[in-house]
């Protein structure tokens, strides 16, 4: 009886010093996971559903982001903070050289609006906040374009 309980004893230490050695195991590879995950990201303005934030500028000081209209999302909204007063310039590039896609609308942080605009928008922005593009296409004319694009959004700020 004394063999048997011994026994028991023995394996009871082994096998709890097998889970240790298994906890540091999982530590070391936690660590080394984490440095890896240290390095630097390149941080990109994504759509999701109909809009895109334009939260991340690249190294030009221009707000760049893909898109894309379907049937789905006929209209695309690009919302920003505006923190300075100043002048946008906003350009978009579709994958097509000849596209019916615009500007339709820029919504003031006031709701006020203006537009249409074309593919090229040069605008004064005279109020700081929350304001949207709309990027569609043109009612009056013939073959909407569904596919991807491009816009590019820069902020020239003003000595206001």
């Amino acid at each position: 009886m004394k063999n048997l309980l011994t026994i028991l004893i023995v394996i009871f230490f082994f096998s709890c010093q097998q889970k240790e050695n298994k906890n540091t195991a999982v530590s070391s590879i936690d660590s080394t996971s984490v440095k890896q995950n240290k390095e630097p990201k390149k941080e990109k303005n994504k759509q999701i559903g109909d809009t895109i934030f334009m939260n991340f500028k690249n190294g030009q000081e221009t707000f760049v982001a893909e898109g894309v209209l379907d049937s789905l999302h006929s209209k695309i909204y690009i919302k920003f903070d505006n923190e300075d007063l100043g002048e946008i310039n906003a350009t978009i590039i579709p994958n097509k050289e000849k596209a019916n896609i615009r500007f339709n609308q820029i919504i003031f942080p006031d709701k006020s609006s203006d537009g249409p605009f074309g593919m090229d928008l040069k605008t004064q922005l005279n109020q700081k906040g929350k304001t949207i593009l709309v990027i569609g296409h043109s009612l009056m004319a013939e073959n909407p374009y569904y596919g991807k694009f491009k816009v590019e959004l820069k902020h020239k700020k003003t000595g206001k």
